[in-house]
């Protein structure tokens, strides 16, 4: 019986990474299964993958962080092992059910790379969408005076739920800078433009008042930045001057639904290494 796992690390260049990395699993008769890196010459950076074989079953991933310390102090490493425990993802979504459905579909059919385990919305329209699904529906309402101990309810509600991860899937509601710290490389928001270009209410009317060639949508890690965190997947789709606001706005919800449910899978799949404000995807 075998157990599959899976390391990543960046560090700075030097000869001997991918030597250590392989001698740390040869010597423990681990098989390597798929492995990827990426050598960044701008950065002299260095970006690693690799899932492994494991053929004691007794072995757990913080065992083998503990043993992996090593080797990682000393080329000073940032580095995970992960096991295959799929991850824990906790969506939180207003008024528009696309991304929500979709996410749903996917995790149905086996190809999302998380569990989802909470649906959270500060309007009750998506109730029937997440309970016909099996998924518990939580209701915070958000006014300026009740925000604080929303944002509040919502990250003990993280914490009860084990949640590995959260997915604003069209949450239209700004989350504060202490929300945004405390779920910092967890949290992953999708925005509906190709580049943070149309803001605010109507973005695809904005787009059809500006002739727009091209409907898109940016899934990005959420920071104290509104829209501007590190960019993890985009999709775009062609238009033409036929699109009105009604059509541009149906493309544009499959690219958003397309893009964010690429980058939750990677990110569940553990193959987005983030480097300051840009990320490193193997696909």
């Amino acid at each position: 019986m075998t157990q599959t796992f899976t390391l990543t690390l960046s560090c700075a260049q030097r000869p001997g990474i991918v030597h250590a990395v392989s001698s740390f699993l040869f010597s423990r008769r681990y098989d390597i299964v798929e492995h990827q890196q990426f050598d960044d010459d701008v950065s002299q950076s260095i970006f690693l993958r690799t899932t492994f074989c494991c053929p004691d079953d007794t072995v757990d991933a913080g065992q083998l962080t503990e043993q992996f310390g090593s080797v990682a102090a000393g080329f000073d490493m940032n580095f995970r092992i992960d096991g295959t425990e799929p991850p824990r993802v906790l969506v939180m979504v207003s008024k528009l059910g696309h991304c929500l459905n979709d996410l749903i579909f996917r995790w149905r059919a086996g190809t999302l790379g998380g569990e989802l385990v909470a649906v959270v919305s500060n309007h009750e329209v998506l109730r029937p969408m997440a309970e016909a699904a099996g998924l518990p529906f939580v209701h915070i309402p958000v006014t300026p005076a009740t925000k604080p101990e929303g944002e509040a309810r919502l990250l003990r509600l993280v914490e009860d739920l084990r949640a590995d991860v959260v997915v604003l899937a069209r949450y239209m509601q700004v989350l504060s800078d202490e929300a945004c710290t405390a779920l910092r490389g967890r949290a992953i928001n999708i925005h509906h433009s190709f580049l943070p270009g149309f803001k605010g209410a109507k973005p695809y009317h904005q787009a059809y008042d500006r002739g727009v060639k091209m409907v898109g949508a940016t899934a990005h890690y959420v920071t104290p930045d509104l829209d501007e965190g590190p960019i993890i997947e985009q999709e775009v789709i062609r238009i033409d001057h036929s699109h009105n606001p009604t059509r541009l706005a149906t493309v544009g919800q499959d690219a958003e639904a397309l893009a964010l449910s690429r980058a939750v899978r990677w990110h569940c799949e553990n193959r987005v290494l983030l480097h300051g404000h840009r990320t490193v995807v193997f696909r």
